[in-house]
């Protein structure tokens, strides 16, 4: 765990189980809201091909993701981790000039 705690810049245990449940608030609400947004567009899994349905329902979760990822670190008082987490992964993803 020290070698994360370095690694992510973090000084307490509590810090490090704060953001670790924040990560799984995140993911947990981000694959519940990815069903309601694929019905809203009109995708259902019973009508729709798997291969397309999935696909796009992953490509919703990814956004809405991101945005929950930076409002639950919000809520839990790690903003600045995760706002920092967040350019970092979209800059290697190629999205860095989102930032500038």
């Amino acid at each position: 765990m020290e070698k994360l705690k370095k690694r992510w810049g973090i000084h307490s245990n509590f810090q490090l189980l704060i953001i670790f449940i924040v990560f799984a608030i995140t993911g947990s609400a981000a694959a519940k809201l990815a069903e309601p947004l694929t019905s809203f567009i009109g995708l259902q899994q019973e009508t729709t091909n798997p291969w397309i349905y999935w696909t796009v329902r992953i490509l919703l979760i990814f956004p809405v993701y991101q945005v929950l990822l930076i409002v639950f670190g919000w809520l839990f008082g790690q903003f600045k981790f995760f706002w920092n987490f967040e350019k970092k992964m979209l800059s290697r993803l190629g999205l860095g000039f989102l930032f500038k």
